[in-house]
Parts: C-alpha cells; sequence; structure tokens
C-alpha cells in the first residue's frame, strides 16, 4: 500500500469528523459530497478497516476510526503549519541594498555584521562598495562615514563611537624609555595616520587636563591596517582606532600605551539616500548594524 493515497482521504476525513457530516464537509472544501463519500470508502479499504458509521442523520466513527482520527489532525496541524511558512517566506522583505563603507572600517566591522544580516534575511541582496571618500555616493542607499561631529543632513542615524588611542608590542616598549605620560612620547617614533610628515599634534584629556602634543614620526599612511602591522612588527607607537586592535590585544601582541588618557573620539554614522519605509530592506539593515556595532 502507498501511504502517498491516502494523505487526501485523511484530510477529508477529518474534516467529514470535524463537521459532522459529508455535506458540510464536501461544501467548506469546494469538493462534491460523493468525491469525499467515495474517497472515505477507498481509504477505509486500502486500510481494511471501517472509520465512519454512516447514518441518515449523522456520521458516528467507529472504535476504530477514533483512534485513527488523530493521526489525520497531526498531519493536518503539519499541513498548516507548513502552508505558514512558505507564506511567511513569501512576506519577507526583499530588495538589493547598496551600501557603502570606509575601506578598514568595513572590512573590519561591517563585514562580519552583515555576514549575520545575510544570513537572516534570504531574500535581501546587499551591494558593499569599500572606498576612502568620505562622501556618500549617489548611487548608495546607505553611507558609513567617520566623523568628529554630525552630518549637516537630514537622513542619518549614529552607528557607533569610535576611540583612538596609542599602541605598541610589549618588546618595544621594553626596550625604550618608559612612558608615564604623554609628554615622554617626544622619545619615541610615532607611527601616525594622518599629519604632517614629521609632527603632527595628538590630544590627550585626563580630568581637567588638556594636552595638544607634537610629536616626531617617521612613518605614516592612510590605512590603519598598514600602521596596526608596522606596529606589531615593533617599528614604533602606533596611533590607531580602537576597533582595529581588539584581536592583537586579546592575543597579548600590543598593549595601549597611556590608557588612562582620552585621546580623539569620532563617530560614525549611516547616511540615507531617503527616508527609509518601517520594515524595508534599508530600514532592516540599518537596525542591524546598529544592533551589531553598538552606539557607544
Amino acid at each position: 500500500m502507498d501511504s502517498r493515497d491516502n494523505l487526501t482521504a485523511m484530510m477529508l476525513f477529518a474534516r467529514v469528523v470535524e463537521q459532522q457530516s459529508f455535506s458540510e464537509a464536501a461544501r467548506t472544501l469546494g469538493v462534491s459530497k460523493s468525491h469525499v463519500s467515495r474517497e472515505i470508502a477507498r481509504l477505509e479499504v486500502r486500510l481494511g478497516i471501517k472509520l465512519l458509521q454512516r447514518t441518515t442523520r449523522k456520521v458516528v466513527l467507529t472504535e476504530l476510526g477514533q483512534a485513527y482520527y488523530p493521526f489525520c489532525t497531526r498531519m493536518l496541524e503539519e499541513l498548516h503549519r507548513a502552508d505558514a511558512f512558505v507564506q511567511q517566506v513569501h512576506q519577507l522583505p526583499a530588495g538589493n541594498v547598496r551600501l557603502q563603507a570606509p575601506i578598514t572600517f568595513g572590512c573590519q566591522c561591517v563585514v562580519p555584521a552583515l555576514n549575520d544580516f545575510i544570513r537572516r534575511h534570504i531574500h535581501i541582496n546587499v551591494d558593499l562598495e569599500l572606498t576612502t571618500r568620505d562622501d556618500a555616493q549617489p548611487d548608495a542607499d546607505i553611507a558609513i562615514v567617520i566623523r568628529t561631529r554630525a552630518p549637516e543632513v537630514a537622513n542619518y542615524r549614529v552607528l557607533s563611537a569610535v576611540d583612538w588611542g596609542l599602541y605598541a608590542t610589549p618588546d618595544y616598549l621594553a626596550s625604550h624609555p618608559v612612558i608615564d605620560h604623554p609628554e615622554r612620547l617626544t622619545r619615541h617614533d610615532l607611527l601616525l595616520f594622518h599629519g604632517p610628515a614629521h609632527t603632527a599634534a595628538l590630544p590627550f584629556r585626563r580630568d581637567k587636563q588638556r594636552l595638544a602634543l607634537d610629536v616626531h614620526s617617521r612613518f605614516r599612511a592612510n590605512n590603519s591596517m598598514a600602521l596596526l602591522n608596522a606596529a606589531l612588527a615593533g617599528t614604533g607607537v602606533a596611533y590607531l582606532p580602537a576597533y582595529m586592535t581588539q584581536e592583537a590585544l586579546a592575543r597579548g601582541e600590543i598593549q595601549q600605551v597611556l590608557p588612562e588618557w582620552q585621546m580623539d573620539r569620532l563617530h560614525s554614522y549611516l547616511l540615507l539616500k531617503e527616508q527609509p519605509q518601517p520594515s524595508s530592506p534599508v530600514t532592516l539593515l540599518c537596525d542591524a548594524l546598529i544592533t551589531a556595532l553598538g552606539t557607544s
């Protein structure tokens, strides 16, 4: 016996039991009464048991029919759940989102968040452009920028704080003069992301103290990964955004220098091409990025 032949008949049988009537079951299903009666009769033949006692006034379950009925209802419940799943899939947000992000911040912070987002939203496609530009391109639905102050545009959301600090290897610190105050940095070579070739003013804040220190820089670069690699090689003390250093810190490969002093604090922002609708792919991606990266 091929059990697949029984599936439709089991559904008809369960509906007859629910309605206590062949006619009502046929009406709710949009089929003829004779079709319902014929399918259940064939089911009984295939099973070799009597499921229903038919009278002119009502339908009565036999003892075996009563025992068989729960199997049919469970099958119907699974069918309804399957239908609900398919309906939910078709109702999921779908579309394409064009996302622009700075190269290093994008690789270190944004891509891990995107991987999780893409797994959870199977109908949303993300086109990521990593760039050195600090302005939103016309075709970008979302542009991530890092700035000292909020953008002067209508549509933006705050993403996360970007704190900067000084980092060096334990070996470098052990073999060079102790750095217990910002002014001690004048005896060290700094690895800097910005500023003139030889000097750059580094800001320091602690309680009410404010310092702007000119330091010597023998090596500078426009990419934080290059500066981190130079620091890991023991070349000097690197001025880096904190998000670049988390893994190396956890492995003990570098240490933060003067952690009690606060330095630059920037913020990353989401610039939106236009105000998105709730539950749109753009809104969902913005929410996911803010949840993953925080707003501290």
